[in-house]
């Protein structure tokens, strides 16, 4: 076939030669299904010397390229809006890149040639930005550099004055109006670009070449609606996403131009689908350039040989080229090549190559008559490879059931199939870092054994693909059955178009793009893959299924291939060129002679491939059907010139921010009805497109338009030309929603003329007030490219009012377009310009909203320097503080309450503690931890903030840390500092002892070491906070002082890991005060009986030392040790007093140093070489160890002098003291009830902190270790306690059950004090359930009726019931709220109820947060929505299964995911709820219609709870014994997931992450969902019986509900005696 343009290779060379080779091809764009085409990517380097100057200029908005100097060291988070540089070459193609991408668009004419002026004025018209001039590397590199950096466009300026210093002139005033008003006449600025319209950065003359160069957008129209069309999110998106489309075709038509080749592959998009319509894609513009296009630029290009027998075309529909190969006229290979266009495939891209099916294992020559070396084309080449028994595993076992877990032709596989080929640049970040020849298959049959991935193109046609490049890589071996590459092309092309593939080639396209993707199909073809992570994301590339049906086996053979010269020694050839093959009369079909069918059988294969053809004829989609030419005269611009004038209605001069201000509405207050729309159409009829042209425009909108909605193409080629020939629309505009249908018929009529023009459809009711106000606030931020501009002109329309004028949900959509950007360095005032944002988003958003778009910002920001991921923390340190000092943090608190501040806030402020980038990050964090604790009260402050703190000691906690630690003890007080943190002190300072003294690695004594020194820092400066009284108590209670033997023996330990030398240097000084006041303290010169020691000290007395009651024990830990260490004579030059001490111990340890140099003693023991055993004491008696050890030495507090804090352990101060320690102990608010005063202290256990030593980070949760013991216990109810709700920030607990007077009744309790201080008694009946209703503060309750009331004054607010008449209802039937929200009385089939229950009654409750509505079981197995914030019902379904003559009560419900899910993957509201029956079955209910996903028998008894803590989770309990887990990914079988071990029916149960914990009678039992099924499907558990921590006796209260404390870890369970406890 003829072809314009060049291949690829070709394009190369010339690109390189036009600017330099330092340009790095990547791969080309092709229209057409071949390797042929004018656009390529490829990369720029943007790295190098010189640049030092570049990003002072572009912060100054200095964006002359023929001045400005190269850029130095371009970091990719500074990429503005998402989206990187690229650049396209001047053919005006349209070209996608990836990185630090260019663009090239190739056009070759002559220099003085009319067709470029005429693309150049139309350009610059267009982009009144663009940089014109000649090409080179160092402009290239300088207009992507200037783009990375953010300078802004010309012109853009005004508007940056505009909202920074409030000034108007000509040019911001219009472009203002005209996005406010884009439906007024003569709105086009002329000066500035239209938001909507795709920059273009260059257009750069070469020698004979012309080169548009632009930056890359991630994603097309066409990438979002065929791999992630979730993106589109809602309708309010899709009508969002037309507006920008319309905004750009009404600026286009407003400068006299049109299109002409609008498709969702010429709309641009990035990741927050903003939309850019491609100017390089406008017809005029292509036929401009397509007359002097050429084929390739060399003679005897090696590409054009090798294609030439191919005769595809790009105007060729999908359809036509099948019949082609089904008759027999098309290879094999042609329309394999068709296949992979449709789909997305490119050539030269590895992430997303071309695709084709390997035929044989290279074994052997293939031979059709005989089956040796033939693969199998039933299976994929995964399956091949993996085996059907390693599939099925994979698909059992994985938590996302799946056979193959990637593409089914991987980058890896490209790569290494091209290896030969490709520059070891690209080798290396594809294939493996460190380039190694010999690691890559160096044979044909050994590169098909290795991989499980399909083959690529070039195996069947480009010989050259063997030979390698590169000197240390040998040629890829050819089979020993050719003696060459050409041969082995031939053979291996042949063996493609053979009989034998033919036949079965259907089946591989049936694997790769057919039915065989999805549904049951795939499971039993072993072929469903693993879906992407999110697809609410944009994706660029993905399987896509081009065939919902089988695809016909092919009929007819091709010939032999035509590759170099071959045919004609072929025999097979030259038969088939002799004989004569029966012709079909329509063209379809050509049969050999052993194809030979009855008349009936090929009509019958004939009608299959028809119908087939029908089926899949959205694959031939029609977006434009004007075939006449756009353009009048290429070179006649009297036109251009004549709209470079300006126009001639200018913007008034007084248009300011307010008159801005007054265009942002919110939606009107009641919904446009179809009528309006009707109103609207009538009055379009007098707005028409102006020309023919642009009316083509309009009709390619309303295509797309019809697509969003219908999923699939409005046209294709048949129904195409029925509405050419008789102008009826499509049938499927009769499926669309009639407002969109309106807006479709408008723009697809067939008399152009009336067809309106793209300013009046903006003007349709449509488009609600809300789109318009959205795009009014974002569109400015396409132009202003500084991040730190757009943030002051953000921050300065919020302050205005425009957030709250647009309402919530327009605010959201703002929100996400804005948050991102807060990703690189700001300035002060774009700091506070971002706070100002940040504080009118918290007030306008939603809760939901805020937690998936503040949440992911907030953390980012924090993280920043954290990990190496993370972008380096100088770019976020004044952010960073701002966000943890401002008041910011507060508000956050208050909207979304503590427990989600907990979950995603909490310990990032913990994390910049350790290791900090700066001092003044980490003051911010200890002040945000300190002023949160006695907000979080003990037990959250305990486990959430002085828990993780310690887990970081020795680890790099900073001094701001410890400092944080002890103001909490400070504000919280004295019972909190000797009752929580005192004991977990010890117990770390013990377990620290304990490693340096065991055989641990070296890594982990040195982490204890440090531990040690950050735990006597801490206890330093609680000692500071304590009453003197206080101290003394905690230091000689049970004459015991472990730490300061405990610091001792550490000390030693520490000197003999320096050795000598250091220890002289850096230990003795230090210690030198400390001798010189133990030398003349009082206690040394007291007599031995009084001190309690005797004259001599045996062996084993020295080696326990498990008391130390004077001063001289400290001298005996120290002294004789560094002699041992120093030697005799070096201790004494750095101790003075080492005669008075020596004598001492001599006097009265018997101790001495003798000539020799060792240490002497009665009975000739050895001191020096005796270790010093530290026992574990029970005890919470604590040293004050106002001696801390400073880095190797010991620290003395300043400011105390020889008065130190050592003198409190004389014998003499003890007496002194011992009758106030009894009058203090008797005062102290320790033994009177403060505020969580039955709170057990973390530390008290003899074992130590169980996370000490944890080598997880703080995020990572171990499993709960429940220890079954009552802490405390209140009366609650004269009865049984039915229910329990923990309100967020666990202080306060409601419960409900029995009453007085047998009535219903809920009580408020406040934990700290464990005192009920309110109650609610509106009920006539026992509360079954309650639900704290978000964080309003509202409470729903239940005993047959729902009453919601208000928590603080428990003032009802509503409550519903429902009619007293029960019946049953067809599955899923749904009662809307027109029809008075009342069900229609009917009889039951079986004339009773199955429960106690009337079939009226509320049963359970559930709420529904993301949607703040009110789920309602009921007695008659229905479920009642109602939504609590208007205080109305809302729809009605039915879950009781048709086929039970009774109905069953809806005893327990449950919806899709736990709330933590949901806020990690946005605020989408749930998609199932669940619901368990009386009579053990479950049903899984679609939120948004009503119908019955599915339903099982779960349980042998009445189901009394479901929780679904993943959104593929739900555990559900019953009174038949057993708890259960059912994934529903998997088959719901019966032995699925049980967890059986009680002995008892299961009352209730309660999820911690990713524990669970059961209750029965007394009995408390807890499982992982992680853990793996044993052997039966079965979990074990083991369950414990409570007792109390008092008094050590078994509880036999049996339990009723229980509820978790998960922030405190701790539980709350409610008894049938109507009592609740407090457990850990």
């Amino acid at each position: 076939m003829g072809r314009s343009a060049p291949c690829f290779e070709c394009l190369e060379r010339q690109l390189q030669y036009d600017f330099s080779p330092d340009l790095v091809f990547r791969y080309g764009i092709s229209d057409s299904a071949l390797p042929f085409g004018s656009s390529a990517a490829v990369q720029v380097n943007l790295t190098g010397d010189g640049d030092n100057n570049l990003r002072e200029q572009n912060e100054g908005n200095q964006s002359s390229l023929e001045k400005g100097p190269c850029q130095k060291d371009v970091d990719d988070n500074s990429v503005r809006n998402g989206w990187q540089p690229s650049i396209q070459n001047g053919s005006l193609l349209s070209f996608i890149g990836s990185g630090d991408d260019l663009v090239a668009y190739n056009h070759k004419t002559s220099v003085r040639n009319p067709e470029w002026q005429y693309i150049i004025k139309t350009i610059t018209k267009l982009n009144p930005a663009v940089y014109v001039g000649r090409a080179s590397y160092a402009t290239v590199r300088n207009l992507c550099l200037n783009y990375v950096y953010g300078t802004t466009e010309n012109n853009a300026t005004s508007l940056i004055k505009f909202f920074t210093e409030g000034s108007t002139d000509h040019c911001a005033a219009n472009f203002l109006k005209s996005v406010a008003f884009p439906a007024t006449e003569n709105n086009f600025t002329g000066s500035m670009r239209n938001p909507n319209i795709f920059p273009i950065l260059g257009i750069l003359e070469a020698q004979e070449h012309l080169y548009l160069l632009h930056p890359e957008a991630p994603y097309t129209l066409d990438n979002i609606m065929n791999y992630s069309p979730n993106v589109l999110k809602s309708d309010w998106h899709i009508r969002f996403l037309a507006y920008q489309i319309l905004s750009a075709l009404a600026y286009i038509h407003a400068l006299g131009f049109s299109h002409g080749n609008i498709s969702p592959s010429s709309i641009h998009l990035n990741e927050s689908c903003w939309a850019w319509l491609s100017v390089s894609e406008i017809s005029c513009l292509k036929e401009a350039s397509s007359a002097s296009e050429k084929s390739c630029f060399i003679e005897e290009c090696p590409c054009q040989a090798i294609y030439a027998d191919l005769g595809l075309s790009t105007s060729m529909f999908w359809s036509t080229n099948f019949k082609l190969w089904w008759a027999g006229e098309l290879s094999n290979y042609e329309y394999l090549l068709v296949l992979n266009k449709l789909a997305g495939r490119r050539w030269g891209n590895n992430s997303f190559h071309m695709v084709m099916p390997w035929v044989i294992d290279f074994s052997v020559k293939p031979d059709e008559n005989s089956d040796a070396g033939w693969r199998d084309l039933t299976k994929s080449k995964w399956r091949l490879a993996k085996g059907d028994e390693q599939l099925d595993f994979t698909y059992s076992s994985s938590e996302v059931p799946h056979h193959v877990s990637d593409e089914c032709l991987s980058e890896l596989a490209v790569c290494s199939y091209k290896a030969r080929r490709l520059p070891l640049s690209v080798l290396r970040s594809a294939v493996r870092s460190v380039y190694e020849p010999n690691e890559y298959p160096s044979s044909m049959q050994r590169l098909y054994q290795w991989t499980p991935d399909e083959c690529i193109p070039e195996f069947y046609s480009d010989p050259r693909i063997f030979t390698s490049l590169h000197s240390e890589m040998s040629d890829l071996a050819l089979p020993h059955w050719v003696t060459s590459s050409e041969e082995f092309i031939s053979l291996h092309r042949d063996a493609l178009e053979s009989d034998r593939v033919s036949q079965q080639l259907h089946h591989w396209i049936d694997i790769t793009f057919g039915y065989k993707l999805s549904g049951q199909p795939s499971i039993e073809a072993k072929n469903v893959m693993l879906p992407t992570s999110d697809p609410s994301m944009p994706n660029l590339t993905g399987r896509l299924q081009l065939f919902t049906k089988p695809h016909p086996r092919r009929r007819g053979i091709t010939a032999h291939s035509y590759f170099y010269g071959i045919k004609e020694s072929c025999l097979k050839c030259q038969l088939q060129h002799e004989s004569k093959g029966s012709k079909c009369t329509n063209n379809l079909l050509h049969l050999d002679s052993r194809e030979q069918l009855s008349e009936t059988s090929f009509l019958e294969n004939l009608e299959l491939a028809n119908l087939f053809s029908e089926e899949t004829c959205h694959l031939d989609p029609v977006y434009c059907g004007n075939t006449c030419s756009l353009r009048n005269q290429p070179n006649d611009l009297s036109a251009i010139d004549i709209l470079e004038e300006p126009s001639s209605t200018s913007v008034p001069s007084d248009f300011d921010l307010c008159s801005l201000l007054e265009c942002f509405e919110p939606d009107a207050s009641s919904f446009m009805g179809f009528q309006e729309f009707l109103k609207w159409r009538q009055i379009s009829s007098s707005s028409s497109v102006q020309s023919e042209k642009q009316s083509w425009d309009i009709f390619s909108f309303g295509c797309i338009l019809a697509e969003l909605y219908l999923k699939r193409p409005l046209f294709d080629c048949v129904s195409f030309a029925a509405y050419k020939e008789s102008g009826v629309n499509p049938v499927a505009v009769q499926e669309l929603p009639p407002h969109v249908a309106v807006l479709v018929e408008e723009s697809i009529d067939k008399d152009w003329r009336r067809r309106a023009s793209a300013k009046c459809f903006l003007e349709s009711p449509y488009f609600s007030g809300t789109v318009r106000s959205a795009y009014l606030f974002l569109a400015p931020f396409q132009l202003l490219a500084n991040t730190g501009y757009c943030f002051q002109y953000a921050a300065k329309l919020a302050n205005g009012g425009a957030l709250r004028s647009m309402g919530p949900f327009a605010a959201e959509i703002c929100a996400s377009f804005c948050l991102h950007l807060a990703k690189s360095s700001l300035s002060d005032v774009e700091t506070e310009s971002l706070l100002c944002l940040l504080k009118e988003f918290l007030n306008c958003l939603s809760s939901g909203a805020v937690k998936a778009l503040f949440f992911p910002m907030i953390k980012n920001v924090l993280q920043a320097g954290a990990t190496p991921v993370c972008a380096p923390a100088s770019q976020y340190s004044h952010l960073k503080v701002s966000l943890l000092q401002d008041s910011f943090m507060q508000d956050l608190w208050k909207k979304l309450g503590k427990q989600a501040y907990l979950e995603k806030m909490h310990s990032l402020v913990i994390a910049n503690l350790v290791n900090p980038p700066d001092k003044a990050i980490a003051s911010a964090s200890a002040v945000m931890l300190i002023g949160s604790s006695e907000e979080l009260g003990f037990p959250i402050t305990i486990h959430q903030t002085v828990l993780p703190l310690v887990h970081s000691f020795g680890k790099g906690l900073c001094s701001d840390g410890i400092e944080a630690l002890v103001r909490i003890g400070s504000l919280l007080g004295e019972a909190f500092i000797t009752r929580q943190l005192l004991p977990l002190l010890r117990n770390t300072i013990s377990t620290c002892i304990d490693v340096v003294q065991s055989n641990r690695p070296e890594p982990m004594h040195g982490w204890a070491l440090l531990a040690i020194i950050d735990s006597f820092f801490t206890l330093d400066g609680l000692l500071m906070a304590m009453h003197a009284e206080l101290i003394l108590k905690e230091l000689v209670q049970d004459q015991v002082c472990p730490h300061v033997k405990v610091v001792a023996t550490t000390l030693i330990s520490l000197c003999k890991r320096l050795g000598p030398e250091l220890t002289n240097l850096y230990v003795m000084p230090q210690l030198k005060n400390l001798f010189d006041e133990l030398a003349f303290s009082q206690s040394t010169t007291s007599k031995p009986g009084t001190s309690g020691w005797n004259l001599k000290v045996s062996r084993q007395k020295l080696d326990e030392v498990t008391q130390i009651e004077s001063r001289m024990d400290i001298v005996l830990l120290l002294y004789p040790c560094l002699a041992s260490l120093l030697g005799i004579e070096k201790l004494r030059q750095s101790c003075s007093v080492w005669f008075i001490l020596e004598q001492n111990l001599q006097r009265y340890y018997n101790w001495k140093w003798d000539v020799v140099g060792e240490t002497q003693r009665s009975g000739g023991e050895n001191a020096s070489t005796q270790r010093l055993n530290v026992g574990r004491s029970s005890s919470l008696a604590y040293n004050p160890a106002k001696y801390l050890m400073n880095d190797v030495g010991w620290f003395v507090p300043q400011g105390h002098g020889a008065k130190s804090s050592m003198s409190l352990l004389s014998s003499k101060v003890e007496l002194q003291y011992s009758n106030k320690f009894t009058q203090h102990s008797e005062n102290s608010n320790l033994n009177s009830v403060g505020p969580w005063f039955w709170f057990p202290s973390p530390g008290a256990g003899s074992d130590g902190p169980d996370f000490l030593g944890h080598s997880g980070g703080l995020k990572d949760k171990p499993s709960w270790k429940i220890k079954a013991s009552i802490l405390y216990s209140a009366r609650a109810h004269p009865g049984a306690v039915r229910s329990i709700a923990v309100c967020h920030d666990e202080c306060t607990v409601y419960t409900g059950g029995v009453g007085p007077g047998f009535k219903g009744s809920v009580q408020k309790w406040e934990l700290e004090r464990m005192s009920c201080i309110s109650g609610y008694y509106g009920h006539d009946e026992v509360v079954n359930a309650i639900c704290t209703l978000s964080v309003s503060g509202r409470i729903a309750s239940c005993d047959g009726t729902i009453h919601v009331w208000n928590g603080d004054t428990g003032k009802l607010i509503s409550a519903y019931a429902e009619s007293s008449v029960s019946f049953p209802l067809p599955n899923a039937t749904k009662v809307t709220i027109e029809q008075s929200n009342i069900l229609t009385p009917n009889e039951l089939t079986g004339g009773i109820l199955s429960n106690a229950f009337s079939g009226s009654l509320y049963t359970s409750m559930h709420f529904l947060d993301s949607e703040d509505k009110l789920l309602a079981g009921m007695g008659n197995g229905s479920v009642r929505f109602i939504d609590v914030s208007q205080g109305r019902k809302l729809q009605l379904w039915k879950t009781d299964a048709a086929e039970y003559s009774f109905s069953s009560l809806v005893s327990a419900i449950c919806s899709c995911g736990s709330e933590n899910v949901r806020a990690e993957k946005g605020s989408n509201p749930p998609t199932w709820i669940a619901t368990g029956l009386s009579s053990g079955h479950c049903r899984l209910i679609d939120v948004r219609c009503g119908n019955i996903i599915s339903n099982w028998k779960a349980h042998d008894g009445y189901i009394t709870k479901m929780a679904a803590p993943e959104d593929y989770l739900i555990v559900s309990s019953s009174l038949d014994k057993s708890l259960r887990v059912w994934d529903l990914r998997r088959s719901l079988t019966p032995q699925a997931g049980v967890l059986r071990v009680h002995s008892d029916a299961i009352t209730s149960f309660a999820v911690w992450a990713q524990d669970v914990i059961s209750v029965s009678r007394n009995k408390v039992a807890t499982s992982s969902l992680s853990r793996s099924i044993n052997q039966g499907g079965n979990y074990q558990l083991s369950p414990r019986t409570l007792y109390s921590v008092d008094r050590g006796l078994r509880s036999h209260s049996i339990i009723s509900t229980i509820s978790i404390l998960p922030f405190s870890k701790l539980f709350l369970v409610g008894t049938e005696d109507g009592f609740l406890k407090i457990c850990n």
